[in-house]
Parts: C-alpha cells; sequence; structure tokens
C-alpha cells in the first residue's frame, strides 16, 4: 500500500537563520509555535526589499534583543517538514552578536533565548524546531564557512527572478 506523503510546495518558504557561538555555546530562542515550546536559533521570513543579510540581522535583534553582525555564509539548506509537505529554503549564517538591549521587546511567540552547548541542544532534539537546527551547528563546528559576498545583496525578489529565469 503506499504511503501518502505531502508533495514539496514549489515555492519554498524563504528564511534566514543566525549561528551566533560564545565559548562553546550558541544562541537560540524558545518559542511556541502551535502550542508547542521549541528551540531554533534566531531565525525568520526575509520580507520583500530586504537582502538576506539584512534579514538575518533583523530578525536576531527582534528576537533576542541582540545585534547579529554576520561574518560568513554557513549555507542554504532545503527541508520539507514530513507532516505538513511545507518546504523551506533557509539561509543560514554565522557571525558575532553585541550590544544586547534586555529591555527590548522579543518577538511575538519568543518565550525566551537560551545559549546552549550542542550537547546541551541534542538532549533537547525532541524540542528542536527542525533538524536544522543541529544541521546548522554541527557545519559550524566542521569549519564550513563562504563569504558573504556571494548573497550579501542577495533579496527575496532577485532569488525568485533567478528561479523564474532557471525553470
Amino acid at each position: 500500500m503506499p504511503s501518502i506523503i505531502p508533495v514539496m510546495r514549489l515555492h519554498p518558504d524563504v528564511t534566514v537563520a543566525a549561528i551566533a557561538e560564545d565559548r562553546g555555546r550558541f544562541l537560540v530562542v524558545e518559542e511556541r509555535i502551535n502550542s508547542r515550546l521549541v528551540i531554533n536559533q534566531p531565525a525568520g521570513h526575509v520580507e520583500n526589499g530586504e537582502t538576506l543579510v539584512e534579514a538575518v540581522a533583523r530578525e536576531t535583534m527582534e528576537e533576542t534583543a541582540w545585534r547579529f553582525m554576520p561574518q560568513a555564509f554557513l549555507g542554504a539548506y532545503l527541508w520539507r517538514n514530513p507532516r505538513t509537505g511545507r518546504s523551506t529554503m533557509r539561509f543560514a549564517f554565522s557571525g558575532s552578536v553585541s550590544d544586547h538591549d534586555a529591555s527590548l521587546p522579543l518577538d511575538r511567540g519568543i518565550v525566551c533565548t537560551h545559549w546552549l552547548s550542542r550537547a546541551e541542544m541534542l538532549e533537547r532534539e525532541r524540542r528542536l524546531r527542525s533538524p536544522l537546527v543541529l544541521r546548522c551547528v554541527d557545519d559550524y563546528l566542521a569549519g564550513q564557512r563562504h563569504p558573504l559576498s556571494g548573497v550579501a545583496h542577495l533579496d527575496l525578489q532577485t532569488a525568485l527572478n533567478v528561479e523564474a529565469v532557471s525553470v
């Protein structure tokens, strides 16, 4: 009997994620998604007119109240949620954070922030928002880094136009 697997949408959600590490611990958010508390990197959708680099800095500030300075492009990750069939294209960046402003309100749904080691994330693996959380940490720890110049000026409209031309 064939299994019923949701079909991947033609146009994935385009998101960014920040990988910020300090002495072996990574900045993560605890957020409420559909009544469930999950752990994720500071991440979110790219808005129209915004470059990927601008989006990751904005999302990190909104979700953590830390200023994120991207230093390298970690990679692009395509993931399909096996339950919903919804697909996500994640552009992950590594960098540093500074200028924390605890007085800023965090985005709706964000409960709090944590600094967790990879081992602590692994202990909470069932609570990770997606497998991309550990995958990005593992790629970072393996030394994966690409110059920002390849994606620094890429915005959502440019990405959509490239897709239309290449299809």
